[in-house]
Parts: structure tokens; C-alpha cells; sequence
């Protein structure tokens, strides 16, 4: 196996070298690059490197190396750069040829979905760290311990959820143009006290009215405002005139429209996820768990964000999420069946032995880009495991046993702190347990009888984002976040 020096050292040539370079960062699993002329880049180099999982063509060109690995190779890659003339203007060319490709190929939805969730992402390791106290605060509390310890675990974790709505608007701004701290402003107002003495549509408002959907729905509101003041207040009054105008428009409008509204959303949300689950659980689960892979290749997972952030902010937890993190489970399966059908491809099989464990702590993505896609019915057989735990963990809903998650990131054996439910914790984390058990399964049975031995690696499949699109969701902005949202 190669060392961090001999990978990037062999990875450079193949990207064009030092020249072509703009910009080197990392996240969870991949090497992220930005490029001068993608033309120079040799992919077919690329995958044949041992090491490298998948290629990525996003915005940012992204090897998958895997977690651990990916840190050291960009450390032992940056050294190899070394100092380079001219970093500025290759950095400019660099940025737009990508806000070029951007341009052609992503469609308006997925534009959109991207940067809601953009505003989401960053938020993802407070909601993880607070879920975790606030599963430990329940320990405590149900088992009796500790009871001048859990008052203030209970507030340190909840502290964060009370004011998430503040988040939520400073992001949205900064996100789409603002100026962050009016967002976060105007995104107040949600959770203001003082609003429960305001009438709006004959009824009195509520402290947190419309949630986290209010907040955001409140800082676009102020950014578009914003702007429009920025090209026609004076130079000399805009510092006065701009931010009044801002806070007062947007308030105004929040106050009296966009928190009744986004609270008839937020319930019509917390109202469909019960009654899907309470009448329909065991399908809905199978659909759910079976489409979240494709959903996650496509890039539409990241819609589900905001969802969770309001059944969580609703009801202490989500259920779709333990639901969606059997898809994890039937990656995992398939991916165990992959290393005992084909036993004699060792190269396939160290890379399943390096990523298997990343799996099973929900960050599927080296399984995904070095064993399901370049196989290509794995994959399927993959989707058919999620189908199946998903429709076990809906089939207990039915039964009145939900199980949920107080933050959104971790899936896999890393949601297990995270469970909250309806039930006993033990109960829930059997359930839960219960899922994952029948995915790997199913996916390991369903991926046994599909897969032959001698089958090789498609080249077509292999860490492409064609056809499938780069649903990333490693969370680039701090979030472990996130590692797959979700999951």
C-alpha cells in the first residue's frame, strides 16, 4: 500500500501539476482541488492510482481517498506545491472556470437546494454536541442520577434550539448576499417573547411561531430589502437608512405574514411525518430507505435539511432520519458481500477492509464511489438493504414505537447517542438496532446473489457525478455534516 507522500506525489503529475492548481482543501473523505484547465487532468490515471476511491467533477475537482487518508495525502500534497508565482491570478482563472461549469450544468432547483443547504450545514456540529446532552440530560433524569447536574445539562443543551432561529437568519443572509448580523436581526423576531402581545390573522403569535422555516423565510425577506436599499439610498444616509428600513420592512412583515404562514407549513411538516409513518410506516419506510442513495447522488437529500431542523425543533427529534440511515446499512451489506463473492480481487477488497468501518459510522462515501458504483448492481442491491431496514423501522411506527434523532449528521452505529423516541431508550435503540441488523442482510444477501464471481470494476460507474449527480453531504463548512445530513 502506498504512503501519503508516494499517493500525492503521484497525484500531482496526474492533475496537471503545480500550474494547474488554484486551490487544495479537504473535507470528510475527499481531496478537493480547484483547476486551472481540467483538460490536463488524466482520470483514467486517476482511478487506477492505488488509493483513490472515485473521482468527483463538481465545483471543485474531488478525489475520494477516504477518511484518515485524505487528511495526510493534502498536507503531503500542499508541501509538494511548494510556493507558487502568479497564486493570485491562477486562483481568479481558477474560480471562473468553476462558476462557469457551475453555470451550465446546475439547474435552478438544485441551485436552490444547494444554498438552503449552505445555510443549514454550518449548524449541524452545535444541533450533534446539544443532542448528545440533551440524550445524556434524559439518561440522567429517567435513571434518577445526578439531579443537581441535569438542570444544567438540560439548559446546555437546549439553549442553542431556543435561539436556532437566530442562526438560521445570520446564515441565510450571509448566503444569499446579505449582511449576516441583519438577518440574524430580523430572524429574532421569531423568538422575541414580546411577539406573544402581537394579533396577527385574529389570533395571538407564539414565541417561535413558524420555527426555523419563519427565520429563514424573515432573513430573505431583509436581503432582498437590503439590497433594493443599497442601490437607492445616498452613500451619505445608507449606513442609517439601509439597516432601519431592513429590520422595519422585514419585521413588519414577519410579524404579520411570515410567522402565521410558515407555522401553518412547520405543523402541515410535524402533522405529515406522523400520520405517514402512524398509517403507512412500513411502506413509506421501504420508499424512503431505498430511494435515499439515488436521492443522495442527485444532490436532493439536501432538501430534507430544513425537515429535519423542524421536526426537531417541533418534537425533540426526527424520524425520517434513522428511517433514511438504513440506506447506510444496506451500503454496508452489499459492500460485506462484495468481499467474500470477490475474493480474489484484492485490490477491491482492501479498499472495502480500509472503508468499512467509516460505513458503518454512517459515511458511506468511500463504499459508495470504491465498491457500489464502479460495480454498478451493488449499488441497486445497496438501495434494496435501505428498502428493507427502512421498512422495519416504519413498521414499528405503525405499531405506536417511533424512533427519532435530536440532531441530523451521524448515521450508521454513530446515531445511537442521538436516538430519542416515544418509547424506552431501550426500545428505541432496539428498534434502531433492529433496522441496521435486517439492512446489512438484505443487502448482503440481495448483493451475494447478484454479484458473480470474477466480475470486474466498470469504468463507466467509477466515481462519476454524470449521471448521478455529486450530492455531497460531508459538510464542507465545519460540519461533520455534514457527513451524509444528514445522514
Amino acid at each position: 500500500m502506498q504512503t501519503s507522500n508516494e499517493t500525492a506525489a503521484a497525484l500531482l503529475p496526474l492533475v496537471g501539476g503545480p500550474a494547474n492548481v488554484t486551490s487544495v482543501a479537504h473535507c470528510v473523505t475527499r481531496l478537493r482541488l480547484g483547476l486551472a484547465d481540467r483538460s490536463l487532468v488524466d482520470e483514467e490515471g486517476l482511478r487506477a492510482l492505488p488509493g483513490v476511491l472515485g473521482v468527483v467533477a463538481d465545483d471543485t475537482y474531488q478525489i475520494v481517498l477516504g477518511p484518515g487518508a485524505v487528511a495526510e495525502v493534502t498536507a503531503r500534497f500542499e508541501a509538494l506545491l511548494g510556493p507558487r508565482t502568479r497564486a493570485g491570478e491562477l486562483a481568479a482563472l481558477g474560480a471562473e472556470l468553476r462558476e462557469r461549469r457551475r453555470q451550465r450544468n446546475a439547474t435552478p432547483a438544485k441551485a436552490a437546494l444547494r444554498r438552503i443547504a449552505n445555510v443549514f450545514v454550518p449548524l449541524i456540529p452545535a444541533l450533534i454536541g446539544c443532542g448528545v446532552l440533551a440524550g445524556v440530560a434524559g439518561l440522567l433524569t429517567n435513571a434518577g442520577l445526578l439531579p443537581g447536574l441535569t438542570p444544567a445539562l438540560a439548559a446546555v443543551a437546549s439553549a442553542f434550539m431556543a435561539v436556532v432561529a437566530v442562526f438560521v437568519g445570520y446564515r441565510t443572509a450571509k448566503e444569499f448576499g446579505g449582511t449576516p448580523v441583519l438577518g440574524g436581526a430580523v430572524a429574532a423576531v421569531v423568538v422575541y417573547p414580546g411577539v406573544a402581545k402581537v394579533t396577527a390573522f385574529g389570533v395571538h403569535l407564539t414565541p417561535g411561531q413558524g420555527g426555523v422555516l419563519g427565520a429563514l423565510a424573515a432573513a430573505l425577506l431583509g436581503t432582498y430589502v437590503e439590497r433594493w436599499c443599497r442601490g437607492r439610498v445616498p452613500g451619505a444616509l445608507d449606513v442609517l437608512l439601509t439597516p432601519t428600513v431592513t429590520v422595519l420592512v422585514a419585521g413588519l412583515a414577519t410579524l404579520y405574514g411570515l410567522m402565521y404562514a410558515a407555522g401553518l407549513v412547520s405543523s402541515a411538516i410535524g402533522t405529515a411525518a406522523d400520520r405517514l409513518l402512524a398509517t403507512t410506516g412500513a411502506f413509506a419506510g421501504l420508499v424512503l430507505g431505498g430511494l435515499f442513495l439515488p436521492l443522495v447522488m442527485l444532490g436532493l437529500h439536501q432538501a430534507l435539511i430544513p425537515i429535519h431542523t423542524t421536526l426537531i425543533e417541533q418534537q425533540g427529534y426526527t424520524v425520517l432520519l434513522p428511517i433514511l440511515a438504513m440506506a447506510g446499512a444496506g451500503q454496508v451489506g452489499a459492500a460485506l458481500a462484495v468481499y467474500v463473492r470477490l475474493r480474489h480481487d484484492t485490490s477491491l477488497r482492501t479498499t472495502i477492509r480500509s472503508a468499512l468501518p467509516a460505513g458503518l459510522l454512517g459515511v458511506g462515501e468511500p463504499l459508495i464511489y470504491g465498491v457500489s458504483l464502479p460495480l454498478g448492481r451493488p449499488f441497486l442491491t445497496a438501495c434494496a438493504g435501505g428498502a428493507a431496514g427502512g421498512a422495519f423501522v416504519g413498521f414499528f411506527a405503525m405499531l405506536g414505537d417511533r424512533v427519532g434523532a435530536t440532531a441530523i449528521g451521524p448515521s450508521g452505529w454513530a446515531l445511537f447517542p442521538l436516538l430519542a423516541g416515544n418509547r424506552s431508550p431501550a426500545l428505541t435503540a432496539a428498534v434502531y438496532a433492529g433496522g441496521l441488523l435486517t439492512g446489512y442482510a438484505v443487502g448482503f444477501l440481495a448483493t451475494y446473489v447478484a454479484v458473480r464471481p470474477g466480475e470486474h470494476r466498470s469504468p463507466a460507474l467509477t466515481g462519476t457525478g454524470g449521471a448521478y449527480g455529486t450530492g455531497d453531504n460531508e459538510g464542507d463548512a465545519g460540519g461533520p455534516r455534514n457527513r451524509e445530513v444528514q445522514p
